[in-house]
């Protein structure tokens, strides 16, 4: 990639940054939205699910590849391929006649998403080549992502009520195809100087393992833990997990490369990301469904009622990236634990009359936490890597979220489903409890895992494995 002045480079981060504004929108957008579907479609909480897990499901199991393939045939020419099947994907979904199609065409959108995150990713890193001004870059990036999801139900709100459910896709189209544009005129071509191989079987792996988990898990309420289906469906995930890390341990350029794992801070920004946006899946899921079914607000209402949550972490986001830069990931990790178990402590005792003003307090210091997670997650995993690999570094950070979030709304929606009882408006409140103990559960280990995996000893951890890869893969 050829020497960009400095305007030129916050050019290229305000592009990237507007069309992973639409994806991470997207993926809370709906969240909102999910009353409106179950009743126009007749979708059950199952169906629901599906309509958010059918898009991080696909979306998790491709990121990977998608940094790989761009690191080969051109990163902004599968940044634009993204961009056009992301906003076709859209423009499908606001005419879907039911929720099958509905579903389906997620798929979609999911395929075209993929190819934005990580890739966008790559990009930055390739573009901030000096470390301080990388971090600020990728805080700017965390601020962007962490501000358009905590966006969504505000904004979904809004499109709800005025023009209904199908409208939320209607927004994705035009700023898409903007994007498109401004890609093709001011980000530059680049390619990893050695990419590596495709690897079919590991990214078939891969999606197995997802796909059958994620449906055992969803569909195990209602089908019963005992059923075949379901049975076999855990046994599937489980051999396929086995073989992935057999068979990818074996190649020379695999899918996975495992040994970035042998990173403590790698590996512990892995596990906090699947906590982090887990927890984020799961508090837009059972909250959506919460404050208009029990609480019988409108759409607008309850997208309102998240505002405090999206205005701290927009706030919060980029001083978070500027304390990475400055101080390291340690503290940005410990204060995202301690907030988001502490904002998820009193929803435990949800109820039809909690106060208005604790909902509010709850939501402003989740948003704290989420907005302190992002960064630090995504710099030790563009860290660990060397910089020619950026899109596989980035990609594997961005698997982990989704892999999260499509967990987060299959865990915390099957303990619903399976404590429900009677009518959801009746029941639902109770049915959340252990959701939200769950969610608890997540901050904690986050905050566990930030003292664990970010002192010396893990750091030079991070070295070595760093400078494994390096013996086999020429930055």
């Amino acid at each position: 990639m050829p020497e960009l002045t400095p305007r030129r480079r916050l050019l290229v981060l305000a592009i990237c940054c507007l069309s992973l504004f639409i994806v991470g929108l997207d993926s809370t957008i709906v969240n909102i939205a999910l009353p409106s579907l179950r009743a126009d479609l007749g979708a059950s909480v199952s169906g629901l699910q599906w309509v958010i897990d059918a898009y991080t499901l696909v979306l998790a199991s491709l990121l990977v590849l998608a940094g790989s393939t761009a690191d080969r045939v051109g990163r902004r020419r599968t940044f634009q391929t993204g961009l056009a099947l992301f906003t076709a994907g859209s423009l499908l979904c606001s005419i879907a006649p039911d929720l099958g199609w509905l579903v389906a065409f997620r798929t979609v959108q999911a395929v075209g998403g993929s190819m934005l995150n990580p890739v966008a990713m790559s990009i930055i890193t390739n573009t901030f080549t000096e470390p301080r001004e990388r971090a600020r870059a990728i805080g700017v990036w965390g601020g962007v992502v962490g501000l358009s999801m905590a966006l969504g139900p505000v904004l979904g709100g809004a499109l709800v009520a005025g023009l209904g459910w199908r409208s939320i896709f209607w927004i994705n189209v035009p700023v898409g195809v903007a994007a498109i544009v401004l890609a093709a005129v001011f980000v530059p071509e680049s390619r990893a100087a050695r990419p590596r191989r495709l690897d079919p079987i590991g990214q078939l792996l891969v999606l197995t393992v997802l796909a059958t988990v994620v449906f055992g898990i969803i569909e195990g309420p209602s089908a019963g833990w005992t059923d075949p289906v379901i049975i076999g469906c855990f046994v599937a995930g489980a051999a396929a997990l086995a073989t992935l890390i057999r068979y990818e341990t074996r190649r020379h350029e695999p899918l996975l490369d495992l040994r970035v794992f042998r990173s403590v801070p790698f590996s512990g920004a892995a596990v906090i990301a699947v906590c982090a946006f887990g927890t984020l899946g799961g508090f837009l899921f059972l909250n959506s469904l919460y404050l208009q079914e029990v609480r019988g607000l409108s759409a607008l209402q309850a997208g309102l009622y998240t505002l405090p949550m999206a205005l701290v972490t927009a706030v919060v986001a980029p001083l978070s990236g500027r304390i990475v830069g400055a101080h390291g990931p340690r503290l940005p990790l410990i204060l995202a634990g301690a907030a988001i178990a502490v904002a998820m402590l009193p929803l435990t005792r949800l109820n039809a009359g909690t106060p208005v003003w604790l909902l509010a307090a709850c939501y402003a210091v989740f948003g704290f936490g989420f907005g302190m997670v992002n960064a630090p997650i995504t710099n030790t995993a563009v860290s660990g890597l060397p910089r020619a690999q950026a899109g596989v570094a980035a990609a594997i950070a961005s698997t982990s979220r989704q892999v999260g979030a499509a967990l987060g709304v299959a865990v915390i929606g099957a303990v619903v489903v399976s404590g429900l009882g009677g009518t959801a408006a009746a029941r639902l409140a109770e049915a959340s409890r252990s959701g939200w103990w769950i969610m608890v559960a997540c901050g904690l280990v986050v905050l566990l895992l930030g003292v664990l995996t970010t002192g010396r000893r893990a750091r030079a951890t991070a070295e070595r494995a760093g400078a494994d890869l390096l013996e086999v893969v020429p930055a």
